[in-house]
C-alpha cells in the first residue's frame, strides 16, 4: 500500500516578498492592538502605588566591628523575614489600621526582600492609594519590630527609614503594554498572512504551473483585458492607416 504525503516547500525569499507586500496591513494591525491595550491599560487597570521601609538586623546590643556578630545578623535575616510575614504580625497590621482585609490579601500586597551582601531588610506594600500603602509599611515595621524583639528575645531592630508616599504609580506600565501589545498585533498580523499564502494552491503563473504541478507551459492564453487592449490599440492602428 502506498501512501500519499502532501508537503508544503516553504520559500523563504516568497514568504518575505508576501509580507513585504502586505506590509500596511501589518503596521496597522500593529498600531490597532497597541492602543487598544494602552487604552486598557489606563482606563480598565487600577494604579498601583509602592512605599518601602527598611530594618536594620543587627541590634544596639551586637558590635558592628565583629565578624561574628555580622554573621549571625545575616543567618538570622531569612528568620525574620519569616517572622514579619506571620499570622500574628499581619493580623496585628490589619487591626491597628482598621482594614477590611484577610491575612491572604495582605500578603499578596507586601514583598520583603534582602539585598545582597547587606543586613537590611526592606518591607514594601502596594495599593491602589499611596498613603494607605505608606501607612501599611510603617505600620509593619513597627509591628515586626516589637515582635521580632518579644520572640528571638533581643533588643529591636533599628528602623533605617520609613516608608515614603510616591505619586507616581509603579503599575500598570502603559508604554511597556503598547509595545507587547504592538508586537502582538505584528506577530499576529504576520501569522495571518503567512498561512493564507500557505493554504492558497490556486495556480497564477506559469512558474506556479511548473512548481506545483510539474508540468511545463508550452504556450499562454492572455486575459480577456488584456485582448480588449489589443483590439483596441490594432482599430487605432487601422483609423490611421485609412486616413
Amino acid at each position: 500500500m502506498h501512501t500519499n504525503q502532501d508537503t508544503i516547500e516553504i520559500d523563504l525569499i516568497e514568504i518575505l516578498y508576501v509580507l513585504k507586500k502586505r506590509i500596511i496591513l501589518i503596521v496597522l494591525a500593529m498600531i490597532i492592538l497597541g492602543s487598544l491595550t494602552g487604552i486598557y491599560s489606563k482606563v480598565a487597570i487600577e494604579s498601583q502605588y509602592s512605599s518601602t521601609a527598611k530594618l536594620y538586623i543587627l541590634t544596639k546590643s551586637t558590635s558592628i566591628t565583629s565578624l561574628a556578630d555580622i554573621q549571625v545578623g545575616t543567618s538570622l535575616t531569612q528568620d525574620y523575614m519569616e517572622l514579619i510575614k506571620s499570622r500574628p504580625v499581619v493580623e496585628e497590621v490589619i487591626e491597628n489600621l482598621k482594614l477590611d482585609r484577610t491575612y491572604e490579601q495582605m500578603l499578596d500586597q507586601i514583598s520583603i526582600t534582602n539585598p545582597t551582601g547587606t543586613r537590611i531588610l526592606s518591607i514594601t506594600a502596594l495599593d491602589t492609594n499611596p498613603e494607605l500603602a505608606k501607612a501599611i509599611v510603617d505600620e509593619f515595621a513597627d509591628v515586626s519590630r516589637i515582635s521580632i524583639s518579644k520572640i528571638m528575645r533581643t533588643d529591636e531592630p533599628s528602623i533605617v527609614e520609613y516608608g515614603y508616599s510616591s505619586l507616581q504609580p509603579v503599575s500598570p506600565n502603559v508604554m511597556k503594554n503598547i509595545v507587547i501589545g504592538g508586537l502582538l498585533g505584528m506577530i499576529i498580523a504576520m501569522g495571518i498572512v503567512v498561512v493564507i499564502h500557505l493554504l492558497d494552491d490556486t495556480i497564477k503563473t506559469a512558474e506556479d504551473v511548473e512548481k506545483y504541478l510539474g508540468m511545463n507551459t508550452l504556450a499562454s492564453i492572455p486575459m480577456k483585458s488584456e485582448e480588449t487592449k489589443i483590439n483596441k490599440s490594432k482599430s487605432k492602428q487601422k483609423g490611421r492607416n485609412n486616413s
